[in-house]
């Protein structure tokens, strides 16, 4: 009888990786069902995003989880959660929550977990949702763009953390000031000004760190773990770190777009480069750099925030939808522009994709390449060098601003619990991902 199901020969850092029962069971050869020779390849641990919106159910024609989570094991991922918004109706209730599990055990090829929503109203519903197994509740702290989400003021916040407290759970928060950017942008369209740079004026840096601050106080206060999304300046990183340093439970994620696009590029493309919060500077770009180099982020997320193509194209700026498409690229744009051009190590670029995430939101056995562990890989060449191609996108609609973009870094394979999902730039297998809960 074989000693393994699958045995992987030949990668680096890891020449031998026996696979039984979906689990790593040796680092030493072996007799297999099947063997892979990964000789010239790269393993990694699968990419865990923690800050994805597929969706579904509602707006499935925006992306939906099918799409989706394909994208993202044709990146070398293998495990995503999902938003609350964006999904009609939004995950705030244990029934919504129900709506979205069916939708993803039926159609997803990667594992999967989800945020449930922190709304004004729904305060009463986060027990039921803990008991379904959300990794954390996420909050806005500015308009969402969304009337179904609706942002929250600073008492609703606070019950909500309280509340989460209570659970073991951790409060992600989308961190402007609501009353900052509002005032801006009314400003600026009363003025006739809805032009991109106008835009970018509106959402200024002290909005993020506004929101920060105060997030970090009611963290404090309230003794919740606090986990800051897509933060864009090396100001807010420094931040968090104080605040972390000085006994607060907190946190904090950016995204690729911040690392490796500017305020230069979303004037350049326009609509399919909008985000909020903005692209920054350069110069805000590089603070942000140093934090990531400097061990002060926790996590990467691509927060993949799809629309319609129609959604894209209204005059005014600000009306267009703020949401970029890049699930199928975090490992790759970090690989290009923290390896190679920056000298990042592999193991903080690991970290930071895998093994973190895993950690701070307490999920078990996932985000390490250790026995035991599931058997979750990526195959990376990290020699080759290849251009984003639009016909090469998994989205339900083939926009992203990393179109054109040459990267270094190509994931081969993708490996689910020891079944390959990707392979040579195709899906090779029928949807079977899980769903994944925090450890108790």
């Amino acid at each position: 009888m074989p000693d393994f199901d699958l045995l992987i020969r030949g990668a680096q850092p890891f020449p031998e990786i026996g696979i039984a029962d979906g689990k790593i069971a040796s680092f030493s050869g072996g007799s297999s069902r099947e063997d892979i020779d990964a000789t010239g390849l790269h393993v990694f641990p699968g990419v865990i995003d923690s800050h994805v919106h597929f969706n579904e159910p509602g707006r499935t024609d925006w992306e939906g989880i099918e799409t989706g989570a394909r994208a993202l094991a044709a990146g070398g991922g293998t495990l995503f959660f999902d938003m609350p918004l964006n999904a009609y109706p939004p995950t705030c209730d244990a029934e919504s929550f129900d709506l979205k599990l069916a939708a993803a055990q039926k159609k997803s090829i990667t594992d999967f977990a989800f945020w449930g929503g922190l709304v004004p109203g729904n305060l009463d519903k986060l027990e039921e949702l803990s008991a379904r197994g959300v990794i954390g509740f996420k909050a806005f702290m500015a308009n969402s763009g969304i009337e179904d989400f609706s942002c929250v003021n600073d008492a609703t916040l606070r019950e909500g953390m309280k509340r989460a407290a209570k659970l073991k759970l951790p409060v992600a928060v989308h961190a402007e000031s609501e009353t900052l950017t509002s005032k801006l942008a009314r400003e600026k369209i009363a003025a006739g000004k809805t032009s991109i740079r106008d835009y970018l004026d509106s959402r200024p840096v002290a909005a993020e760190l506004d929101a920060i601050r105060r997030a970090i106080g009611l963290a404090g206060e309230t003794g919740c773990a606090l986990h800051v999304v897509h933060v864009s300046s090396g100001e807010g990183v420094a931040l968090i770190a104080a605040a972390k340093k000085s006994g607060v439970d907190v946190s904090c994620e950016t995204c690729p777009h911040y690392l490796v696009l500017t305020e230069d590029d979303m004037e350049k493309l326009g609509a399919v480069a909008k985000c909020a919060p903005p692209l920054r500077p350069a110069s805000v770009q590089e603070s942000l750099w140093r934090q990531l180099l400097a061990g002060n982020i926790t996590t990467i997320g691509s927060d993949h925030s799809p629309s319609p193509p129609e959604l894209k194209t209204d005059q005014s700026f600000f009306k267009v939808w703020g949401g970029i498409s890049g699930v199928q690229h975090t490992l790759p744009l970090l690989l290009t522009e923290g390896r190679v051009n920056r000298g990042a190590a592999l193991s903080l670029i690991t970290d930071l994709l895998s093994a973190s995430v895993a950690r701070r939101f307490k999920i078990p056995n996932k985000g390490q390449i250790a026995f035991g562990f599931d058997a979750d890989f990526a195959l990376v060449d990290l020699n080759q060098t290849f251009t984003v191609a639009k016909d090469g996108l998994f989205y339900r609609h083939r926009q992203s601003p990393y179109v054109g973009r040459a990267l270094t870094g190509r994931v081969v394979q993708t490996i689910l619990r020891g079944q390959t999902v990707f392979k040579d730039g195709r899906i090779v297998s029928t949807p079977a991902g899980r769903l994944v809960k925090p450890k108790p």
